[in-house]
């Protein structure tokens, strides 16, 4: 259970959504790459970044804040958004990014998807976001008729190495993680599955210690860690506490 702490980025800056909502964004930091330490510091062994004016744009559009954190931090650093071709996908890898989220592209062009994984296995993950169970696309600007499901079963077989499974309506806005979806989603696939959206508490660092969630990679955490309302340091121990219990 690895817990990936979040960084979006929208125009330069570390913010922090309610519901992908790019009208409602706080910033939190001014410097993408010391917060980037920051984590590191703290003890994290991932970190989840995101390029939100990419995701709309359909193309990187905080290329230089990505590569600022690269350059400040040594742990593996997973990035979404913006993320539609094979060029931007082995760009960003050979710039130090060690796994690439692919969106809006797995629902629009899975073939994109299977041959980005057999080039770089290991390295290409898919992200379903989603709305009411059904995927959304374009910077969650627009909802597909995909249910989380289908869409995860599709790349059963291409090598993918884990699925990051947003529930939108709680993204942000700290009401806890859509545990039925997202445990449902990784029972369906044997895809590593990460969890996403609405991670609030250090209660739910605690569910997600709880065995059911075994079948879980890890979850992302945003809003919660910017705010104090989960301790990193206590988090990362009872995580780590559980991995060792089951190693």
């Amino acid at each position: 259970m690895i817990l990936y702490p979040a960084i979006d980025l929208k125009e330069g800056r570390c913010v922090r959504l309610i519901q992908g909502d790019m009208d409602q964004a706080t910033i939190f930091n001014d410097d993408p790459a010391d917060q980037a330490a920051t984590f590191e510091a703290q003890g994290f062994e991932w970190l989840h970044v995101v390029d939100l004016d990419g995701a709309f744009a359909g193309k990187p559009m905080n290329a230089s804040a990505v590569e600022d954190i690269l350059k400040r931090v040594t742990i593996p650093v997973q990035l979404g958004g913006g993320i539609r071709d094979m060029k931007t996908v082995e760009g960003w890898l050979a710039k130090g990014v060690s796994r690439v989220i692919i969106g809006t592209a797995a629902v629009r062009d899975p073939a994109f998807v299977r041959e980005a994984a057999r080039l770089h296995p290991g390295k290409i993950a898919v992200g379903i976001d989603a709305k009411d169970g059904l995927v959304a696309v374009e910077g969650w600007a627009q909802t597909s008729t995909l249910s989380a499901e289908e869409l995860g079963r599709r790349f059963e077989d291409a090598g993918v190495a884990a699925i990051i499974y947003t529930d939108i309506a709680r993204d942000g806005i700290l009401k806890g993680l859509n545990f039925p979806m997202t445990l449902g989603l990784a029972r369906a696939v044997s895809i590593p599955v990460i969890a996403s959206g609405g991670l609030a508490s250090m209660a739910d660092i605690e569910r997600l210690t709880q065995p059911d969630c075994a079948v879980l990679n890890g979850a992302i955490s945003g809003r919660a860690l910017y705010d104090g309302r989960i301790d990193p340091v206590e988090a990362l121990a009872l995580l780590r506490a559980v991995r060792k219990e089951n190693a």
